[in-house]
């Protein structure tokens, strides 16, 4: 009888290592959250030390230990940001909810790259305050809006022909665009607003539809300058006339990444 229940135990040790998943890179709604607590370098699954995890909307952070591991000792009701800083790497975000903690979290977070332009790491909200209960993710807004647009001004070398520039929106999360109501992200019965718009020296170069994370807009190189300004604008509700409602949404993670072309082409 100990015989067999040591074979199922190595059995069942075995089939839990194997389904160990790192999330990182570009991070989707339904990737699978296993493994330990845990934060590793992407590239060679190392663990990261003394990395900085945090849930700003619960004021709550930690510190990973020697081994990378990490405990989530706060409440987590829906949909809210983690994120996770550390010197040298890229800093991560991803939207978590009370389900994604039935399995332990692995993020993997990648080393800083030469071209990489920090724009905003701290949550911050957009809109006008005013949403209904149903609006997505609307039970997580704790801080108040900096307005309805969030602008930034940063120099940036000159690329070579072989590399192209993106922004990265980390995490975005309370869009209530047709898009995000027809997958579900809210329960608003019949309206929706407009995507928040993207700007890049005032022109328009893409919009934000979805609610989730690593969302990227390439940057035209016509575009780009020396000094150069990124502006996200928040929708406005399609369906009220009578005033201006601005869609209420907050982000977090926004940077200007430079890639090498072949990386595109690879499907990165």
């Amino acid at each position: 009888m100990k015989k067999i229940f040591l074979i199922l135990f190595v059995l069942l040790f075995c089939f839990s290592k194997c389904m160990a998943d790192v999330i990182s890179g570009k991070v989707r709604q339904d990737d699978k959250l296993y493994a330990r607590n845990q934060v590793v370098d992407s590239k060679d699954g190392s663990p990261v030390d003394n990395a900085k995890v945090s849930i700003p909307k619960n004021g709550f952070e930690t510190y990973t230990d020697n081994g990378g591991r990490f405990e989530l000792n706060t409440k987590i009701d829906s949909t809210t940001v983690l994120s996770v800083e550390k010197e040298g790497f890229r800093p991560y975000s991803l939207t978590i909810d009370k389900n994604s903690l039935n399995q332990p979290l692995k993020l993997g977070i990648e080393r800083s790259k030469s071209g990489d332009i920090q724009l905003e790491a701290a949550l911050f909200h957009l809109g006008d305050d005013v949403f209904a209960d149903t609006s997505a993710n609307s039970s997580e807004f704790k801080i108040k809006s900096i307005g309805t647009f969030f602008t930034k001004k940063f120099n940036m070398p000159t690329l070579s022909p072989a590399e192209d520039a993106v922004i990265v929106i980390g995490s975005v999360i309370g869009l209530d665009t047709k898009l995000a109501k027809e997958m579900g992200q809210n329960r608003i019965a019949s309206v929706y607003s407009s995507p928040a718009e993207v700007f890049f020296n005032g022109q328009k170069i893409g919009e934000l539809n979805i609610n989730g994370d690593n969302q990227e807009i390439v940057i035209p190189k016509n575009l780009i300058h020396m000094t150069n300004e990124v502006t996200i604008r928040t929708g406005k509700n399609l369906f009220q006339h009578a005033y201006v409602d601005y869609d209420d949404i907050e982000l977090a993670n926004i940077r200007v990444e430079t890639r090498d072309k072949q990386t595109f082409a690879g499907g990165w």
